[in-house]
């Protein structure tokens, strides 16, 4: 449960800095999503970090597209992405201008606005499925390209913020392979989840193609 949770936003700074440390970070602290129909906060359980242009496992790697763009843009900022042709993914951009890294929320507990999310996501059979993998979490919160670019270090009148919440000490961290990911950076374990976490997703290593796929 989230107990007492700092409500302070984090300032840009704290995204101004290498991607591996703002992962780590990221646990345990406060995503609020204010829709129309009021806020959902979630508390962060598992993230998973990219880095750029030197991250084979990023959309960066090849350099500045349309579709990645945000992520070359200044921390701070969301980067929205559409996969598989039916799911989005939120992540957050990091590091100083430029360059392309980025986190991806993987995980997280549905605190205030259980009901709506459920709304956004009426197939979850119990609240630690809501936001249990990237997909669910964008759908809980009613994330969408249009959120693509927008500034979370805002403030209060911005659809997405961090709060500094409840950070997790250390000891509670632990870190893997990412999730999917194949290739070279298959193996780095950039991967950050709370230790015991319900919400946290199941790790699934990457399936190879199939000829001619």
């Amino acid at each position: 449960m989230i107990e007492s949770p700092d409500r302070t936003p984090l300032p840009r700074d704290f995204f101004d800095r290498p991607v591996l440390e703002v992962a780590r970070d990221l646990l345990g602290r406060t995503l609020v999503r204010r829709t129309d129909d009021g806020p959902i906060e979630l508390r962060l359980t598992e993230v998973e970090a990219y880095a750029g242009e030197i991250d084979p496992g990023s959309h960066a790697y090849r350099g500045r597209t349309a579709r990645n763009a945000v992520m070359f843009g200044p921390p701070g900022h969301a980067y929205v992405y559409f996969t598989y042709g039916m799911w989005h993914c939120l992540n957050l951009v990091c590091c100083p201008e430029g360059t392309a890294s980025g986190v991806l929320l993987r995980a997280g507990e549905i605190g205030t606005g259980r009901d709506l999310a459920r709304r956004h996501r009426p197939s979850a059979r119990h609240d630690r499925e809501l936001a249990k993998g990237p997909a669910r979490l964008a759908t809980a919160l009613d994330v969408d390209r249009t959120l693509d670019g927008t500034d979370a270090c805002a403030g209060p009148d911005s659809p997405l913020s961090v709060l500094a919440g409840s950070p997790v000490g250390a000891d509670q961290v632990c870190s893997g392979p990412r999730t999917g990911v194949g290739g070279e950076g298959a193996t780095h374990p950039w991967r950050f989840w709370i230790d015991g976490d319900p919400t946290v997703s199941p790790y699934r290593a990457h399936a190879p193609r199939k000829r001619g796929t």
